[in-house]
């Protein structure tokens, strides 16, 4: 598929469930289903890989229960092959770990194939793309991360628009951009080559969530 012919089929859009009411989890959750989302973006942390410490396999296992839509599990966690069965048996539909923090990256894409889920990488900023190259044939998912993972309130990088652009030009699977994605980058994301959109606050916080949703999917184009 071209680049331009990608640009033409439906953006997705993933609210993080991060930013949402914890209090009132599944409703949340189905809120934003009815609103008109595509995917369910679930961040885990395991306060040493990143510092702050999130989610486990018993709140992925009640998200299961409150939507039909697919979970899609980033696993911010050191060694994330010793939990890949723990978060496929709850649930999770996608499983992406960080190229930075697993051992042997082959063997979890492989592990994370076999149990039946789609396999994701992902990358901090500051990791060079050619860093999952060796990778992209066991990958159904590449999550380009545009601000550094575990920190909250930080500005979208948009200089990871370039590891898109390069991306896109020898990946054939979904690229997803997470972090400070909102109306107004999510132009630039999509115009870079991104499908998926991964958006906290920008759905969550937002009083219509349809609107929101239908906002950051027909954004204008940017180069």
């Amino acid at each position: 598929m071209t680049h331009d012919s990608r640009l033409t089929t439906k953006i997705k859009i993933a609210p993080s469930i991060l930013s949402a009411d914890f209090g009132r989890l599944a409703e949340e959750i189905r809120s934003v289903e009815e609103s008109g989302c595509d995917i369910i973006h679930v961040d885990v942390m395991d306060g040493h890989f990143v510092p702050n410490l999130t989610i486990g396999p018993p709140v992925i296992r009640w998200a299961r229960k409150a939507t039909g839509l697919p979970l899609d599990v980033h696993l911010m966690i050191e060694d994330p092959l010793k939990s890949v069965a723990d978060y496929r048996r709850a649930g999770a539909d996608w499983i992406t770990v960080h190229v930075e923090a697993a051992p042997d990256v082959r063997l979890a894409l492989e592990t994370i194939r076999q149990s039946g889920a789609k396999a994701g990488i992902s990358l901090r900023p500051g990791t060079a793309l050619e860093k999952i190259f060796p990778y992209l044939d066991l990958l159904d998912l590449v999550l380009i991360m545009t601000v550094e993972p575990g920190f909250g309130g930080q500005s979208f990088m948009p200089a990871m628009m370039e590891k898109v652009r390069t991306l896109r030009g020898r990946f054939k699977g979904l690229i997803s951009v997470d972090g400070g994605v909102n109306q107004e980058t999510a132009p630039v994301c999509i115009g870079a080559g991104a499908d998926i959109l991964v958006a906290g606050t920008a759905v969550f916080g937002q009083k219509d969530r349809r609107q929101a949703i239908e906002a950051l999917r027909g954004a204008e184009v940017r180069p």
